[in-house]
């Protein structure tokens, strides 16, 4: 073996490979794993020009991939104040009157949709905090947002607007806006309004939060999205700089894509930089249920929730099978169990599928009957699922989420361990903005879940295996990625606790001494 260019000691490495489950040592040349054994083994990888890490007894993983993430789309969605500390009216007020204000904007997110009480979203219950400044302020799931009278005005919202889509603009019985936009079109709206940061603040910010999460010991990081001019920004930033993270992106799909917007799709599939490339197509089934648009099989207690995100669901397959005959992976929002279930419905639509084919996910999956979880390992369908989203919820059920639902559907919460248990693949992310993008969060609340989901969380090592194993299994890279073996893409991660058997408050606060992504150290403590 040709000398390496860096080598792990000192370490107990949890391989997740069945052929060698544990080694002392690592070596990784050219991005790659060339040798996996014990401390006696390391002498015979080094050479003159070899780098030697000790990691001291640490544990070494491999990479932690946050199976779903924002962080491109994310820097406009957490502009502004930080709202995500904030509980009630009161502190959103006393929040508002203090925030930095951007060309005279008053931008904000991350407001918990429980801070309000239970009251009906109105601009007028932050209007005397703005003192008249205009103000878009994104909820915490990313699709709804509260705006005052000022930023409807310079958006020019009036009253009502239809959208081929499901979003809407909420308005009183007059037809005068509340501010309440829900889903995506309807936040459109301002974005001409807006003010916008720089091309050059905006690659500065993706290589700061990159750095972030890799501190964390992500070395991947599975992008739900890929709009506007992000694939110029990654290749700005990779001009002059090494990502920190390797992202896999998926573009979106939206309800009227015709043939030519497919043909689009795949052709876009051939995009890649040195440490980024597209993968797979992302769809939405629904939206959420706070919103009240999640797809429901039954209303939910406001009677909203039977419709779903493409007012066609049979459009939506065909374009899922249009993507599969050209070998394209989807990734498919659903949150409610109509959703789940249509997903279900149209990949089981597909037939036999050989060696090879695309993979298939559904991301969220908040709520799914006893009826739905043995058809993810039988079809094949991943199911993609972010723990630190039950932090939203209350283990009484007062949150806005179980009380929208009802007691039967809240009880049936992010059902991690069952979708394990019943033999499916389970990647795990954060949803970053939507939650904090810590790895070690991800980890620690999937062991201990809270609110709705406290109780059933998964044992340490299926935690470990949804953010490794599981995650590169979601991606259709189970032969290059998610374990420490050789021919393995040098994706490594050193804890300072042992994450298969360190419980949730250990692993939340372990220290990371390094995280190596495609062989190089992209974080060292």
């Amino acid at each position: 073996m040709a000398a390496a260019d860096i080598v792990l000691t000192g370490a107990a490495v949890r391989t997740l490979d069945p052929a060698r489950p544990s080694a002392e040592a690592v070596a990784v040349k050219d991005g790659l794993i060339v040798a996996v054994g014990d401390a006696a083994d390391v002498r015979e990888w080094q050479g003159p020009r070899t780098e030697t890490a000790d990691l001291g007894g640490a544990t070494l993983v491999p990479g932690l991939t946050d199976a779903h993430s924002h962080p491109v789309w994310g820097l406009e969605l957490a502009s502004g104040t930080d709202l995500s500390a904030v509980t009630d009216l009161a502190g959103l007020r006393a929040a508002l009157r203090g925030a930095e204000r951007r060309d005279g904007w008053v931008l904000a997110w991350g407001l918990d949709h429980n801070a309000f009480g239970g009251r009906e979203l109105h601009h007028a219950l932050v209007e005397e905090a703005l003192d008249g400044a205009p103000a878009f302020i994104r909820l915490y799931d990313g699709h709804s947002a509260l705006v005052s009278a000022a930023a409807l005005k310079a958006a020019g919202i009036h009253g009502p607007r239809e959208f081929v889509q499901r979003a809407s603009v909420v308005c009183d019985a007059q037809g005068r806006p509340t501010g309440h936009l829900i889903e995506h079109a309807a936040m459109d709206l301002m974005t001409g309004a807006l003010p916008k940061a720089s091309f050059a603040e905006r690659g500065g910010r993706l290589l700061e939060l990159l750095s972030g999460m890799a501190a964390t010991g992500i070395a991947s990081a599975h992008v739900m999205d890929l709009g506007g001019d992000s694939l110029e920004l990654l290749a700005s930033v990779e001009g002059s700089a090494e990502l920190p993270v390797r992202l896999r992106l998926a573009p979106w799909c939206m309800p009227g894509a015709d043939d030519e917007e497919l043909e689009r799709l795949i052709a876009v599939q051939r995009e890649h930089g040195r440490d980024w490339r597209v993968g797979g197509v992302k769809f939405f089934m629904d939206g959420t249920v706070e919103g009240g648009t999640a797809w429901l099989e039954h209303a939910d207690c406001h009677g909203s929730g039977t419709g779903a995100f493409w007012p066609d669901p049979a459009a939506y397959s065909a374009a899922v099978h249009r993507l599969h005959r050209a070998g394209v992976g989807t990734a498919t929002h659903a949150i409610g169990d109509a959703a789940v279930r249509h997903v279900l419905d149209t990949v089981e639509a597909l037939g036999a599928r050989g060696a090879g084919a695309p993979v298939h996910r559904i991301e969220h999956i908040e709520t799914v009957p006893d009826d739905q979880l043995g058809r993810f390992a039988r079809l094949g369908v991943a199911a993609s699922m972010q723990p630190p989203h039950t932090a939203y919820t209350r283990a009484d059920h007062s949150d806005e989420w179980s009380k929208r639902l009802g007691p039967e559907r809240a009880a049936r919460a992010w059902r991690c361990r069952d979708l394990r248990d019943a033999g499916a693949v389970l990647a795990l992310g954060s949803d970053w903005p939507i939650a904090p993008y810590d790895a070690r969060r991800v980890l620690a609340t999937a062991l201990a879940p809270r609110g709705a989901a406290a109780g059933r969380g998964l044992t340490g090592l299926m935690a470990l295996e949804g953010c490794t194993t599981h995650a590169a299994l979601a991606a259709g890279e189970s032969t290059v990625a998610g374990r420490i073996a050789v021919g393995y893409r040098a994706d490594l991660t050193a804890l300072g606790v042992d994450p298969v058997r360190a419980t949730a408050d250990e692993i939340a606060d372990a220290p990371v001494p390094l995280t190596l992504s495609s062989g190089r150290i992209t974080h060292r403590a």
